[in-house]
């Protein structure tokens, strides 16, 4: 009896160990994303206030806490981006004791319509539209098409399907390399990313303007 008992549980996890596989099948990979995703996110979301200094952020957060973090390690680790305004919606990963940030985002000066030059053609521009909301939309990016985007845990994830025909969902992380006025350098986990602000020139608008003008001041002379 106790024989057939060991052989029952022996052939009952070899069962076990072949439907979950042996090295990384499907079942394991599934598992570290639904691990991956119940990670919490550590970032802390809020305003930038009037107690602002040059190595201090005083933040009034969501939660309607008002912190005051020292900025001075941040700022020699280079992890401060986009700068600091009054009134500008902040993203903030702190230390233990939420004395002293560890990294700051500027939310306000990420959002806007970011762009590099077309590798396939060098005289247009393609990227990304970065929407409050964490709304994101394609810009001249044929079948990438973006979606949304957030902060999690100090890096920025961004969502897309590809409408080449098989509508492939996926979220790629990128960390921040640098955010400026009208600079953003992103890294996935293979390529660097250089975006700006496009350029939008009006002069030849204003030279048609001025030249109506002129002709209609002509008629009238003559």
């Amino acid at each position: 009896m106790i024989r057939k008992t060991m052989i029952f549980w022996s052939f009952g996890l070899a069962l076990l160990m072949t439907a979950c596989g042996g090295g990384k099948g499907k079942q394991q990979v599934e598992w570290e994303d639904l691990l991956g995703e119940s990670i919490r996110d550590s970032t802390i979301y809020g305003i930038c206030m009037e107690g602002t200094a040059m190595n201090t952020l005083q933040l009034l957060t969501d939660n309607g806490d008002t912190l005051v973090l020292s900025l001075v390690n941040t700022k020699e680790h280079g992890g401060l981006f986009g700068g600091m305004g009054v009134g500008d919606r902040m993203a903030v990963l702190v230390n233990k004791d939420s004395t002293e940030a560890t990294m700051v985002l500027n939310q306000t000066s990420l959002m806007g319509e970011w762009v590099m030059p077309n590798p396939m053609d060098g005289s247009s521009e393609m990227g990304i539209y970065i929407k409050d909301g964490g709304i994101a939309e394609s810009i001249n990016m044929g079948t990438i098409i973006y979606e949304s985007w957030r902060m999690y845990n100090g890096m920025l994830e961004i969502r897309s399907t590809r409408d080449d025909g098989g509508n492939f969902q996926e979220t790629v992380k990128y960390k921040l390399i640098s955010l400026t006025n009208d600079s953003l350098i992103i890294k996935d986990s293979e390529e660097t990313f250089e975006y700006c602000h496009p350029h939008h020139d009006d002069s030849y608008d204003n030279l048609d303007l001025e030249l109506d003008e002129d002709e209609e001041f002509e008629d009238f002379v003559m």
